[in-house]
């Protein structure tokens, strides 16, 4: 069994969390808004990569600090903005329903987690 001190000591260094978040937001975004011809050619498991992505960056907002419904929405938010961005790009769709529906079951699923790990481990 995980000892609850140690799980608790990881769980409130709410800076690394913070700076670990924008950073994984940081790469999704870099990631998501490069041009079209700069892509590899295959990118498997593209709606796993999306969910992912975003279940990292709602995981590690909510590990920060931020409230977990707050962590959802920012994360969903994030991603529909993002999708929306793509529009712009060369090469590049953008506002794909399936895009912004993993983006936010992955942020869900993460934010879900993390509240079954504080209710079972940290209480």
């Amino acid at each position: 069994m995980t000892d609850p001190g140690r799980l608790r000591r990881w769980h409130d260094r709410r800076r690394l969390w913070a700076v670990l978040a924008a950073v994984a937001a940081l790469l999704v975004a870099w990631g998501s808004l490069m041009p079209g011809d700069e892509l590899p050619d295959a990118l498997p498991w593209d709606k796993a990569n999306h969910f992912l992505g975003y279940a990292a960056i709602a995981g590690l907002c909510g590990l920060a600090g931020l409230r977990l419904p707050l962590a959802f929405a920012a994360a969903a938010l994030f991603g529909v903005a993002i999708e929306f961005a793509q529009i712009a790009v060369p090469g590049r769709f953008g506002g794909d329903p399936a895009d912004i529906l993993a983006n936010t079951l992955g942020a869900g699923c993460a934010v879900l987690a993390l509240h079954g790990l504080r209710r079972g481990f940290l209480r």
